[in-house]
């Protein structure tokens, strides 16, 4: 097994290799032993998971409508009207 294989094995196993077949975790184990780049395969897998499991981050509350305050004072800043004479040049 190569690097290559043992991360396609990974994308569609699971990153917890005890629960592979054994005629793919065998060789993924001997793989585990002697390369560093599928070690760290295997720790961003994990990671990643972890990541996912985590829940969900959530915006303080009232946070939705202080944006759009602001976004309409700074719309409505922007709009003030012409006084008379004045021209989009000046």
């Amino acid at each position: 097994m190569d690097v290559t294989e043992f991360e396609e094995l990974i994308n569609r196993l699971g990153e917890d290799v005890s629960l592979w077949p054994d005629d793919r975790r065998l060789p993924a184990e001997e793989l585990l032993a002697q390369s560093s780049a599928a070690q760290a395969l295997l720790e961003e897998a994990r990671a990643l998971r972890l990541a996912l499991a985590a829940p969900a981050v959530r915006a303080p509350a009232g946070l939705a409508d202080r944006i759009v305050a602001t976004a309409m004072k700074m719309k409505s800043d922007t709009a003030e009207p012409r006084t008379e004479g004045e021209t989009a040049e000046s």
